[in-house]
């Protein structure tokens, strides 16, 4: 009697153990929701519960050719149709469901590795899924921090290289504090055949990517993805956060806003936190979180400040700010004065001559020279030809530009120091002396004089042709 009654007893408390067992584990997560992802440079809405729940997350990859720049395509392989991937907000402590689906259209296999993840491969060796078919496994995410995800199918690298990566946060249980304004932007460097601008289909260079010497280095996966209409928005007194990564495959970022200073970085996307920095660096596979307050108006440039992959690569966005001038933080030009320093000439640059498909009509040579005015030129005279006062002259409307077309060309192909007038006003500046070819420096000429209101002239290869054969003239001596 007595021992069954201990039986009883016994039986009864792991009854009970288990039953509570079981409450706890349920009551570690409450519910279930469907994950928000958003394509760059959009970011989900903060989480706003202060509990964790399961989180499902269906991605899907699609392999797409798409622009790379302008008149140059490119095949990426992408999770959810953009590069970089999509965005994905959880929570410290939630279970994430993930479902990774491999469009049946697509060629390879692929999986996903998330830095997030504890575990084998970070996902990666639960979830190599076949074009169309549809893996799923589950993580519990235990560290807070923006972590990359990315491909981890061989050749890994031709994976991401090819623009398998994005971002995923995991906020802290307290959350981040309150900003106006949230991006998305992530770098990556691009190997391509062809060199930088060559029109049509660029395949992937498997050669170019071993020797890490990108054609392409790119915020969000294009050129000019970060500018003009797509440039980032901000109004004077917003505080700004910007969740930025490294997809590489191969280079370190050197990731700066020119006329900012980033107030906070967590560094490597962590919990440590630097102030007052104005580059930051973030590794292949690394990432960041920058936050700063935008004091005056005006277009900020995003920058890698490893400068020649921003003027020559295409890693160059914009952060544009409205509001009301703010003169006692920046005054703007105060006065302009001579200075004329001894010495002083024309300077060479080698601007890599590319052979290109040769333009057959105006509308090509239009096209062609919009493309290498932009990759060239626009740096200095301004993508709508505006010019930059006192230091760079306009090409919009040029007096100096429409009274003598053969003038223009020697200008180009000599390069041009000295006084000149233009619009009635004076600039004595340098243009180095471009290498570039005969089609190319046509196709510029016929650009500019095509747009912002210039004469329509369109300049041939041949008259450029001519025009070198011809001794040099000094073009600064025919000012108005």
């Amino acid at each position: 009697m007595t021992n069954q009654f201990v039986n009883l007893k016994v039986g009864i408390f792991l009854l009970l153990g288990m039953s509570f067992w079981g409450c706890s584990q349920s009551n570690e997560f409450k519910g279930e929701e469907k994950a928000t992802l958003t394509s760059p440079p959009n970011v989900p809405l903060p989480i706003t519960r202060n509990y964790n729940t399961k989180v499902i997350v269906d991605l899907e990859v699609v392999e797409k050719t798409k622009n790379i720049s302008e008149g140059v395509d490119y095949t990426f392989w992408t999770f959810g149709g953009s590069v970089p991937g999509r965005f994905i907000r959880v929570r410290e402590g939630d279970l994430v469901e993930f479902h990774l689906s491999n469009h049946p259209d697509n060629k390879m296999p692929h999986n996903i590795d998330l830095h997030a993840v504890t575990g084998p491969g970070g996902g990666a060796a639960s979830s190599m899924t076949a074009p169309g078919h549809t893996s799923t496994f589950s993580f519990k995410v235990l560290n807070p921090g923006l972590y990359v995800y990315h491909c981890a199918t061989a050749p890994v690298g031709m994976h991401i290289g090819n623009g398998m990566y994005g971002l995923i946060l995991v906020e802290p249980k307290n959350g981040l504090p309150k900003v106006d304004r949230e991006y998305y932007v992530m770098q990556g460097d691009f190997y391509t055949k062809g060199p930088y601008g060559q029109r049509g289909h660029q395949p992937f260079d498997m050669e170019k990517a071993l020797k890490e010497q990108p054609d392409y280095v790119l915020f969000n996966g294009s050129v000019g993805a970060l500018t003009g209409d797509n440039a980032l928005k901000a109004k004077v007194g917003e505080r700004i956060r910007l969740f930025v990564g490294n997809g590489g495959p191969n280079l370190v970022s050197s990731f700066h806003v020119i006329g900012e200073i980033f107030d906070k970085v967590r560094i490597e996307g962590g919990d440590q936190e630097n102030h007052n920095v104005q580059t930051t660096l973030i590794p292949a596979g690394g990432s960041a979180i920058v936050e700063f307050k935008v004091e005056v108006p005006g277009t900020l440039i995003i920058v890698d400040h490893s400068i020649f992959r921003t003027f020559n690569k295409g890693s160059l966005g914009m952060l544009k700010v409205e509001g009301s001038e703010q003169k006692d933080i920046y005054s703007g030009k105060i006065s302009d004065s001579v200075y004329l320093p001894e010495g002083g000439a024309i300077q060479t640059v080698n601007g890599g001559a590319v052979k290109v498909p040769v333009a057959k009509t105006k509308e090509d040579k239009m096209a062609f020279g919009k493309q290498k005015f932009e990759a060239i030129c626009a740096a200095c005279h301004q993508p709508t030809g505006v010019g930059v006062p006192h230091a760079f002259p306009p090409l919009a409307k040029s007096d100096f530009l429409n009274a003598d077309k053969k003038r223009a060309i020697h200008t180009v192909l000599n390069g041009l120091q000295g006084s000149i007038n233009v619009n009635g006003e004076t600039y004595n500046s340098v243009m180095p002396k471009l290498d570039l070819t005969d089609e190319e420096i046509a196709n510029i000429l016929t650009y500019v004089y095509g747009s912002w209101g210039n004469a329509g002239y369109s300049v041939s290869p041949e008259e450029v042709k001519s025009a070198r054969s011809e001794k040099s003239t000094a073009p600064a001596q025919q000012g108005h």
